[in-house]
């Protein structure tokens, strides 16, 4: 369902005038909303008939722990906003996905909210939901290829890349040192949206050492389609990591850095690093900041992993979801960045920032992410 289509339903109510497009029946009945007017505006969103709206949370997985966590958050976030919440795990199946989201539909849930497997594999659900009236955020991955999804939530991944390439540089002083220094890089799942900004962004600040000589990429492996890691799996990115030791670094060649775009990919070269390398240690990047990895940072085994507070991600659904089901202006802050190659989607994005050994405890100590305990 487009954005227009959805929010021109408030022109059926006397109580808004706002300035969109005209009404029609399937977006009244997407439109059961409680009144929006000022003095209501704090009231927990109901249903005409008085129960609590249903949203249904679509999550990927369960076997990477930020998903968990978003899940969870997300679920606490939206009942403690007077919300019922049908959240499910896909179990890294398309197949499951599609199944649970029906259901969610079917079902009665009022809003979805989306982070898919695969962006491109739920357009027969999203038309079951823009048949239905049925508003769909994207969560953390765009839904591509449709043009039924209505806002995208996430965080500004492209800039989650330019701060693992400016780590890199700034580490290994590239701007004044005189190299040349070498790198490999381990890419995302090519099925995920988000892969291909941290890449890029990544890519974007290194490519000048690269090109400049200043960075040697050994093994010759730099182009995404080559170092992309399906479904972000720590056993597919082990076993690349692994062959490239031993091909390109068994002789004694030191390794200056490993770009990993995310925290189980740089599990995996962590692991093959352990077994078959013996030179210089390397600096290697992530994303996530999962408990493993803050304790290989903390162990001199990472060097560092980007933190995306899910959070501050969650909270930001949650208001987004409360802004449609009161037909309030949904909050955006980008909107030309995520074309979804059906649509720009109207996209709010949260800022990353990264954690070292150096500000580990501000970062994910001091603001309740994380206790103490749990990195020992």
């Amino acid at each position: 369902m487009s954005i227009k289509r959805f929010l021109g339903a408030i022109l059926c109510s006397a109580l808004m005038i706002v300035p969109m497009a005209g009404c029609t029946k399937k977006e009244e009945k997407a439109s059961k909303a409680p009144e929006t007017q000022a003095t209501e505006s704090a009231k927990t969103p109901e249903t005409q008939s008085g129960e609590k709206y249903k949203i249904g949370v679509s999550m990927p997985t369960k076997t990477l722990q930020r998903w968990n966590q978003d899940g969870d958050y997300m679920k606490a976030e939206l009942e403690a906003a007077g919300f019922e919440v049908d959240l499910q795990y896909g179990a890294n199946d398309v197949a499951t996905q599609l199944s649970q989201i029906e259901n969610m539909i079917n079902s009665g849930c009022k809003v979805l909210v989306i982070a898919a497997i695969e962006g491109s594999s739920l357009g027969s659900v999203l038309d079951m939901a823009e048949a239905k009236g049925i508003p769909v955020i994207a969560y953390d991955r765009l839904l591509m290829d449709s043009d039924t999804v209505d806002y995208y939530a996430t965080f500004d991944n492209y800039m989650v890349g330019t701060i693992q390439g400016n780590y890199i540089v700034d580490t290994l002083d590239l701007k004044n040192a005189a190299g040349p220094f070498n790198i490999e890089i381990t890419a995302g799942d090519p099925g995920d949206n988000n892969a291909q900004f941290f890449y890029n962004g990544a890519m974007d600040v290194l490519k000048p050492y690269i090109e400049s000589g200043k960075l040697n990429v050994v093994s010759g492996q730099k182009d995404f389609t080559e170092v992309a890691t399906s479904e972000w799996s720590t056993e597919t990115a082990q076993s690349r990591a692994e062959s490239i030791l031993s091909s390109f670094y068994a002789s004694g060649t030191n390794l200056d850095a490993w770009l990993c775009s995310n925290d189980s990919t740089a599990t995996g070269v962590v692991n093959a690093l352990a077994a078959n390398y013996t030179g210089k240690y390397p600096i290697i990047t992530g994303q996530d900041c999962d408990i493993t990895n803050v304790k290989n940072m903390l162990a001199d085994k990472q060097a560092m992993s980007v933190f995306k507070d899910t959070r501050t991600l969650a909270k930001q659904v949650v208001k987004m979801v409360s802004q449609i089901v009161k037909n309030e202006t949904v909050d955006v802050n980008d909107t030309k960045t995520y074309d979804n190659r059906k649509k720009v989607v109207p996209t709010f994005l949260c800022e990353p920032v990264f954690a070292d050994k150096n500000n580990y405890k501000e970062i994910l100590i001091d603001s309740g992410y994380y206790t103490e305990d749990k990195l020992k």
